[in-house]
């Protein structure tokens, strides 16, 4: 069986752009969440959101890229960028043994509203003839491959909150049965926008803690009311091992295991079920025993049910080991990146295997007894961590775990 390895980070997110800026605030446990600034939020339920600050452009891409694309875009080909030049992949045009593999919930859709906005308003006369390539949901995937001259494999994940970690698997797939050498891998979303937040609140997914943004996001705590919406971008490179030896690059982790499954339950509930099926499907898939696993980066959304279902399943799996081994859910620095959640969070998973340290799961302040795992709260932790999971659940009952080592573990 051909290995896939971590050969390159990029990350673009409420909490820092690049991965130093990105990683630091991570540890320090800093929450990106504050009133929403892209409109005015006044009247909605949710008045706030992790939106990505500091981001121009133009800083990474040409003008006329910028105004053919939507914003996801953007954050996808500043995080491949990223994760390339970490890497050091040299490109060449024509690669068919590089892929791209880009997953996202729902693609471009304020380019869609704004372009049918703008129909509206001209009375039907015309619409920009890229306002269709700009908003599609692969149209990351493409542009990604355009820009690289990657002719390999290419894919877009579209399911939900899970798409950012479905890309990343599927692409792993890629590598294992020899259709490529190297994968770009990830996922993106921007969707913070007036629809989106009243369609969340709609169905009360979302915090409401309107006063105190930054202590919004309180997964697995006991007053959690919702998740926060954020936005951005994670890219990795993933590469079979032997390739990336001869390259004599830098090797963060391999990417031992992936797992998915259906819940088959419920358009909008989480099933417990379902989550430790797909964990155990990972773990198979990996060779790992329970016991091995040091650490799991959670979906942990702070919404009051999926933090309960994931915190049975995970005693599920783990049986007394579950009380041993670390769980924190960076979310509640970075907010629910929705289809890009999955991306910048195994991103993060890699990251804690690199530096040995546990990101904490912040505003953690009432235990809810009924969540009794350790959470790793509020403070980073140094940890010699080997084996760890990455979990994401998304709308419709799709689950996905990967699982990352390092290649001592």
């Amino acid at each position: 069986m051909r290995r896939v390895v971590v050969t390159g980070l990029g990350v673009v997110s409420p909490i820092g752009i690049g991965v130093d800026a990105f990683w630091k605030q991570l540890r320090d446990g800093v929450s990106g969440v504050r009133r929403i600034t892209k409109f005015d939020p006044t009247g909605l339920p949710s008045t706030i959101a992790a939106e990505v600050r500091g981001f121009d452009p133009e800083m990474y891409l040409p003008r006329r890229d910028i105004v053919r694309t939507d914003t996801f875009i953007h954050f996808a080909l500043t995080a491949t960028q990223q994760a390339l030049t970490d890497a050091k992949v040299e490109l060449s045009s024509g690669d068919a043994r590089m892929g791209v593999s880009i997953g996202t919930a729902l693609g471009g859709l304020p380019l869609i509203l704004k372009t049918y906005d703008g129909l509206r308003e001209e009375h039907m006369r015309g619409v920009n003839p890229y306002a269709m390539p700009g908003f599609l949901p692969n149209m990351a995937a493409g542009w990604v491959s355009m820009r690289t001259g990657a002719r390999g494999p290419i894919a877009c994940a579209t399911t939900a909150c899970a798409a950012g970690a479905q890309a990343i698997g599927d692409a792993a797939s890629f590598i294992r049965r020899n259709d490529a050498d190297v994968m770009i891998a990830g996922g993106a979303e921007a969707l913070i926008s007036p629809f989106v937040v009243a369609c969340f609140s709609a169905l009360r997914a979302l915090s409401v803690r309107n006063e105190t943004p930054s202590t919004a996001s309180r997964p697995f705590d006991k007053d959690r009311d919702g998740f926060v919406l954020g936005e951005g971008s994670g890219i990795l490179v993933l590469e079979e091992l032997e390739h990336a030896r001869r390259r004599g690059c830098h090797i963060y982790a391999e990417l031992a295991g992936y797992g998915t499954s259906a819940d088959a339950y419920h358009a909008t509930a989480s099933s417990a079920d379902g989550h430790a099926r797909t964990m155990r499907l990972a773990l198979a898939d990996s060779e790992t025993a329970p016991q091995y696993v040091d650490y799991i980066n959670a979906h942990g959304t702070s919404t009051p049910q999926n933090d309960l279902n994931e915190t049975n399943a995970i005693k599920e799996v783990f049986g007394p080991h579950a009380y041993r081994l670390a769980v924190s859910s960076t979310k509640s620095m970075t907010g629910h990146l929705l289809g890009a959640a999955g991306a910048v969070e195994a991103l993060a998973t890699v990251l804690a295997l690199e530096h040995g340290v546990l990101p904490p799961t912040i505003n953690y302040s009432s235990q809810d007894p009924e969540c009794d795992l350790d959470y790793v709260p509020n403070q980073a932790r140094k940890s010699g961590i080997g084996i760890a999971l990455s979990n994401s659940f998304g709308f419709g009952g799709v689950n996905a775990t990967l699982v990352f080592r390092r290649l001592d573990a």
